[in-house]
């Protein structure tokens, strides 16, 4: 069940009401397997970064076990090299399905730990996850181009893809200054990770050369301002910018720009952005239109396609559900939740000698 008190602010008019919250988060936790995998859905593959997302949104609800066995099941399965494979058959760990090893996925542990630690204040659970974290961040800067941006993945051989995708190299970015509020807490300065930081930074804002030109997709759009590279009036700036290419009023946001297609993922982390940037009420607005995507039980489809009138895919994810509570969770206040995707307690990396 979820722990009283902390449901209340995943209250939010014509969004969610009470029942609705326990539902979907029940829904979740009946995805999640006994090890702590939590599977896109029970017999789908797990990927790392959903599996994450999908912890957190366990932890939103006062969840703290469930959360924890999630972030327990990464410590157990990474790979030698600090990795984890990019997707899992159902979450088993003996099972995997895509063993090319994905960095903005291997980065994203650091995200989900500091959010863990800062709902539960548990410093013993950050002890038992650091060498995890710093694992994991040591593989994805081991794909860090001279530029700043992070190549893609590793093959299964080991052949590095060099190319980096702007919205993998922003969540990354999220992730680096994650990584570096542990550190920081832990007393143990990683000045090479403030380095990282900074340059990838700079290349998100100021160098999109640098990344494969994937301007079709939304998350391209929005990533640098979630991801926390772009703040401020160049926030605003880009997200006004794509408004018109990607958002459709009543039905949420496209994943493309010329697909008849919203989905719900897009739309709560549109909706996360925006809150970041101070947009709450059209925050609110996005959730609100995306309530059609709610199946009975309380979980999302993952998309509509608007112009058929279908359901597409027919998935019930857990990491759509786990969007939609953590923005949610950011706009009714939970600290937690405010302090990792708010960015403003986060430390930023060092900011090179470049482009003055």
């Amino acid at each position: 069940m979820t722990t009283p008190g902390r449901t209340e602010r995943l209250v939010l008019a014509g969004v969610l009401t009470a029942e609705q919250v326990a539902q979907t988060v029940a829904g979740i936790a009946a995805t999640q397997r006994p090890d702590g995998a939590i599977p896109w859905f029970r017999g789908h593959h797990l990927d790392p970064w959903d599996h994450v997302e999908a912890a957190m949104a366990l932890d939103v609800a006062g969840e703290r076990d469930r959360a924890e066995a999630a972030y327990r099941w990464l410590a157990e399965h990474q790979n030698s090299d600090g990795s984890w494979y990019a997707a899992y058959a159902d979450g088993d760990p003996e099972e995997p399905t895509d063993r090319g090893r994905e960095t903005n996925f291997v980065a994203y542990v650091a995200v989900g730990v500091w959010h863990h630690y800062l709902a539960t204040g548990d410093d013993a659970f950050l002890d038992r996850m650091w060498p995890t974290v710093f694992a994991a961040v040591e593989f994805v800067l081991g794909l860090q181009q001279p530029g700043g941006q992070i190549g893609w993945k590793r093959e299964d051989d080991g052949t590095p893809v060099d190319d980096a995708l702007l919205t993998g190299s922003s969540s990354i970015h999220h992730a680096l200054r994650c990584a570096l509020a542990i550190a920081e807490h832990r007393e143990e300065p990683q000045p090479d990770w403030e380095l990282a930081a900074g340059l990838l930074g700079h290349a998100i804002r100021h160098h999109p050369e640098r990344f494969l030109d994937k301007d079709r997709f939304s998350m391209d759009w929005y990533y640098p301002v979630l991801g926390g590279a772009v703040t401020g009036a160049a926030a605003k700036e880009r997200l006004e910018a794509g408004w018109d290419r990607f958002v459709v009023p009543g039905l949420g946001v496209r994943c493309v720009s010329d697909r008849p297609w919203v989905t719900g993922g897009e739309s709560c982390e549109l909706a996360l952005a925006l809150w970041a940037m101070g947009e709450s009420d059209r925050a609110v607005e996005i959730l609100q239109w995306i309530q059609h995507l709610r199946a009975e039980d309380g979980m999302y489809w993952t998309g509509y396609v608007y112009e058929d009138d279908a359901v597409w895919p027919e998935e019930l994810t857990s990491w759509t559900a786990g969007s939609l509570l953590l923005a949610v969770a950011a706009l009714g206040g939970d600290e937690a939740t405010t302090t990792v995707f708010g960015g403003e307690r986060l430390p930023y990396g060092l900011e090179p000698d470049c482009c003055a």
